[in-house]
């Protein structure tokens, strides 16, 4: 492991704010360790196609504080094959590539991993994801940023719905995990929280409602995730409709992708700049098939395998407490 002479860096699947702060520390600190640093443009498209860059100290500037990706990003059925990543791997091999740092999800890391395994070429993942649904790390890469970005949103829509007496649904992302809904909805002051993790049904919400309403609340805001078991905002919102009648004025708003930009917060561009310092080095003592993570205030290493397996994540369960404790 100590041959690493060029280490080639790539960001693949969904973007998240804080990646290119993530590639600055990764090409940054190669570079002081003496080695060889190469972009691989668009993931593993990148791979397939020869999309190689070379990277030194300036070509990293002033990204820092930009959202998305500058390396680009793309999804590659192809590479899914054995005989697609055979390629990729030859095409790594002739540019003279021999370790990688993948940014990305669990997607990325699972393809990271065949390749490694396959190849037995090193591999350390940095989690950039804003779902912050993988194990082993306290927070991915952009998901404090996508809490902001949906805590403004939410807070200029509680100014219509208390001016109007009205009640929202907003959904945000999340098909698979309930972070972003569960976050949100505490520091929105959501009424209620619907999870992709949590059953809750459609009388249970109107029950929470109508308590509200007993309460003499005059607007109410319901967040809901994208891959809630009732079938999103507007089934939602059609479900509560038929059942209350014009009890409430009922309005929904989809936050969609716009979760995803926006400038990194910095938390997420300090984050970032750990887990890419922290990438390289684990690289060069030996380490492979290894994600970054944060565990309370420490930068520690988890095997791919555990970091993308899905039974191991779970909500806090204090979190899920206190989301229905404080929305009385």
């Amino acid at each position: 492991m100590t041959a690493i002479k060029k280490i080639g860096v790539y960001t693949s699947g969904g973007d998240a704010p804080g990646m290119n702060a993530a590639i600055r520390a990764v090409v940054r600190t190669g570079i002081y360790m003496g080695k060889e640093m190469v972009g691989i443009m668009q993931g593993y498209q990148g791979m397939m196609e020869k999309n190689f860059i070379d990277m030194g100290a300036r070509s990293v500037c002033n990204i820092i504080q930009k959202g998305g990706t500058v390396l680009k990003t793309a999804r590659c059925m192809e590479f899914r094959t054995p005989e697609g990543r055979k390629l990729a791997y030859e095409n790594l091999k002739e540019k003279g590539i021999d370790a990688l740092v993948a940014i990305g999800g669990d997607g990325t890391f699972t393809g990271a991993e065949l390749l490694s395994k396959e190849y037995n070429i090193p591999v350390i993942g940095i989690p950039g994801t804003i779902d912050n649904d993988l194990s082993g790390t306290d927070y991915t890469i952009g998901y404090d940023t996508a809490n902001n970005t949906v805590i403004e949103a939410i807070d200029k829509i509680r100014d219509t719905a208390a001016s109007h007496d009205r009640l929202f649904f907003v959904e945000v992302m999340g098909r698979d995990s309930g972070c972003i809904a569960l976050q949100a909805g505490i520091a929105g002051g959501a009424e209620a929280v619907l999870l992709p993790e949590k059953d809750t049904g459609i009388d249970d919400l109107i029950g929470k409602l109508e308590q509200g309403v007993d309460c003499n609340k005059t607007s109410s805001i319901v967040i809901i995730a994208e891959g809630d078991k009732n079938g999103g905002a507007y089934n939602v919102a059609k479900h509560v409709k038929e059942k209350l009648g014009d009890s409430f004025d009922i309005k929904v708003t989809i936050l969609g992708h716009l979760q995803r930009g926006g400038s990194p917060t910095s938390f997420d561009r300090v984050l970032a700049s750990r887990m890419g310092y922290a990438a390289v080095n684990a690289l060069l003592v030996g380490e492979t098939r290894k994600m970054t993570g944060l565990k309370g205030n420490e930068i520690v290493l988890t095997n791919l395998e555990i970091a993308i397996n899905h039974s191991e994540f779970k909500l806090e369960e204090d979190l899920l407490e206190m989301s229905h404790v404080l929305t009385i």
